[in-house]
């Protein structure tokens, strides 16, 4: 029998979701965003990128707008108001410098007590390979959080009146092939089927299913599988770092 996940820890108030792409976080994780902001907690949305390489029948320059939009549209569906996009290339983020200290300036302003971001590593289990972005942006994200809270590491951030912010104290890494926790995601299901939805545009262009049938099917699936580590509870399940 696998080894049971834990519970996610609650003693936080406000979190910061760092990913890629518009559609990374609805590929399950915002279930337990929906989760989260009922009981309370705030959420912010920071996108290395406006996804504007994701459509193969849209040019970038159209694709960014309308990518930004179902966006916004997907986050305030599990009750996220305020998303952000920081403009790395789509296709070709680069890890290194450049993306930690834009990473840890949005850790400076939103001063979260836990970041979440997705899959840093090589693979999401076995051989099937992860992209460039997501792992780029997940290592970062995970490398930021001490940069955030050193006031010799991107001084200029001190200067433009983003003081350290050093109270991050959980890291949650969503799709990972190596998860510790889980989060009950049962009532926020429904919202988390019309989060994904709401990337309309990019799901036509990646299937001929129907829509929602495709998102519905998706994320039962994602989450029956983590139920079977969590005592029958569909669930999402997140690494989890701890600082």
């Amino acid at each position: 029998m696998a080894e049971q996940l834990k519970e996610m820890p609650t003693d936080w108030q406000r979190a910061l979701a760092i990913v890629a792409h518009p559609d990374d976080l609805e590929y399950g994780a915002s279930a337990a965003v929906a989760t989260w902001t009922d009981a309370g907690r705030a959420c912010v949305y920071a996108l290395a990128s406006s996804g504007e390489a994701g459509i193969d029948t849209l040019a970038p320059a159209e694709a960014a707008p309308l990518r930004e939009r179902e966006q916004r549209a997907s986050a305030a569906a599990v009750g996220v108001q305020e998303v952000e996009f920081l403009g790395h290339p789509d296709g070709v983020i680069e890890y290194g410098t450049a993306l930690r200290r834009d990473i840890a300036a949005a850790i400076r302003r939103h001063r979260p007590d836990l970041v979440l971001t997705l899959n840093h590593h090589d693979t999401w289990g076995g051989t099937y390979w992860n992209t460039p972005d997501h792992r780029n942006v997940g290592r970062a994200a995970l490398d930021a959080v001490a940069d955030a809270g050193n006031r010799w590491i991107f001084p200029d951030l001190d200067g433009n009146g983003l003081q350290p912010w050093n109270g991050v104290c959980y890291v949650a890494v969503a799709g990972s092939p190596q998860p510790t926790h889980a989060v009950d995601a049962s009532a926020g299901f429904e919202r988390a089927v019309q989060s994904l939805l709401c990337h309309r545009t990019y799901i036509e262009a990646l299937t001929e299913d129907e829509p929602e049938g495709y998102c519905r099917s998706f994320l039962e699936s994602a989450m029956a599988r983590t139920a079977e580590r969590f005592g029958g509870r569909p669930a999402v399940a997140f690494e989890l770092f701890t600082r």
